[in-house]
């Protein structure tokens, strides 16, 4: 399966002032299948390790850094002569090795000719006391779920995919009820690529959700292996909560909705937890729409989003019959599916600063306000429904005056003099 991130990994093969390349990324996104992909058709050979697997060399850094002596023990694991030219070096599971993220300073200092990339699932969580990361020596890329794109490829729709790649806006309406369809699939299946890769196979959608529930397993199994133990049942609580707290209304996060009398103190450390994992993101309202964003934080309110809608919809209990009731699937629990969508959509897109604006006085908030690389700021009012009235996101264009202004919704792209309507499939390749 396609996924975009192979064209970054080729940038960073290329770059000559390239670093070992740390992989970020949520367990299960695919980070070991691409880059398996990537070391196999770009390089003539490739030393692969998982440091999770029993028999792997986990003790081969804490002797020294000496560089020599570590690749001739990669080079007697692995059974081959490593060639810095041509050879990929992949340390998966890399934080289940004792000092082998620290490691990645010393073959950058001493030895930058070897191409080496590592990866780990929950990396930067489960670092070994005493163990630094190695700042200022390494590159970083981040995978997520697939995107609506990436879906559509491994659906084998390249001409619905070609339409967001070539931003083809013109012809969208002659194509509207097909993304539709696809993107109902993508809100009930998700970018976890063996969701996908499943579905795209059989097309079975009880072995779809029979997966999302083992990878929901295997998250909290995860919690249990790999969380402090003071604070796994707060971890778990906030977890499940997350259906809950976007089924609201308004998606600012409340905690007395996971306890009642809960305050911040009880459970920031466990949120904070799930978002350094990569499973919970994180999104902060501002105080004012100004640049930078940043700087109008306000650092106690704000929304969590969780990696992937289709481990959402598995979560919410949602029935493969509401994929059948026309545009139902869209409004379900107060459109959360759609804003998750919208927010896993954007996330990608590393030249945004993603954030959301709360209205005074009102119950309401203007679900997204993103800056881009270029210093524009841009609201973004997400409609899951037919309704398309949205007085307070009029009313906050008038007083702002923001050079663009986005509707994301079902309706079909057009430009008003206030603001553009933008067909939700479409969104994260529009901005």
């Amino acid at each position: 399966m396609y996924r975009t991130q192979f064209k970054h990994l080729l940038q960073w093969k290329l770059d000559r002032n390239k670093k070992p390349l740390v992989f970020l990324g949520a367990r299960q996104v695919g980070k070991t299948y691409l880059i398996k992909e990537f070391g196999r058709n770009e390089y003539r050979q490739m030393v692969y390790i998982n440091f999770d697997d029993k028999n792997a060399p986990k003790s081969m850094f804490l002797q020294n850094f000496d560089i020599k002596r570590i690749i001739t023990e990669l080079e007697i694991y692995s059974g081959f002569k490593i060639t810095p030219e041509d050879t990929l070096i992949v340390f998966d599971e890399i934080q289940s090795a004792e000092q082998g993220i620290t490691s990645l300073k010393y073959f950058y200092e001493n030895a930058p000719e070897y191409q080496i990339i590592a990866a780990g699932s929950l990396l930067g969580i489960n670092i070994h006391e005493g163990e630094s990361f190695p700042v200022g020596k390494v590159n970083y890329l981040q995978l997520y779920p697939m995107s609506f794109y990436e879906f559509l490829l491994a659906m084998g729709e390249t001409g619905l995919a070609r339409i967001l790649d070539e931003k083809l806006w013109d012809v969208l309406p002659s194509f509207a009820a097909k993304f539709k369809e696809f993107l109902r699939y993508y809100f009930y299946i998700g970018g976890m690529p063996e969701v996908v890769a499943a579905f795209a196979q059989d097309r079975d959608w009880k072995t779809t959700r029979k997966i999302q529930n083992e990878i929901l397993k295997n998250y909290q199994n995860d919690f249990s292996k790999h969380a402090p133990k003071e604070i796994l049942p707060r971890i778990n609580m906030v977890w499940e909560n997350i259906p809950a707290q976007l089924a609201k209304e308004n998606k600012k996060f409340i905690y007395g909705i996971i306890k009642e009398g809960a305050r911040a103190k009880d459970f920031e450390l466990a949120i904070q937890w799930l978002v350094d994992a990569g499973l919970l993101h994180k999104v902060y309202s501002v105080t004012k729409p100004a640049l930078p964003l940043v700087a109008f934080q306000y650092l106690s309110a704000f929304k969590l989003y969780i990696n992937d809608i289709g481990l959402l919809a598995a979560m919410s209990k949602l029935n493969v019959k509401t994929l059948l009731n026309g545009d139902a699937v869209f409004t379900e629990f107060k459109g959360a599916l759609a804003e998750q969508f919208v927010f896993q959509q954007l996330l990608p897109n590393e030249d945004l600063s993603i954030h959301y604006f709360p209205f005074e006085n009102s119950k309401y908030e203007l679900d997204f306000l993103i800056q881009t690389e270029d210093d524009a700021i841009i609201p973004i009012e997400v409609k899951s429904g037919t309704n398309l009235k949205a007085n307070s996101f009029k009313l906050f264009c008038e007083k702002y005056n923001p050079q663009t202004a986005i509707r994301a919704s079902l309706s079909d792209f057009r430009q008003e003099s206030w603001m553009t309507n933008v067909p939700l499939y479409i969104i994260g390749d529009y901005l």
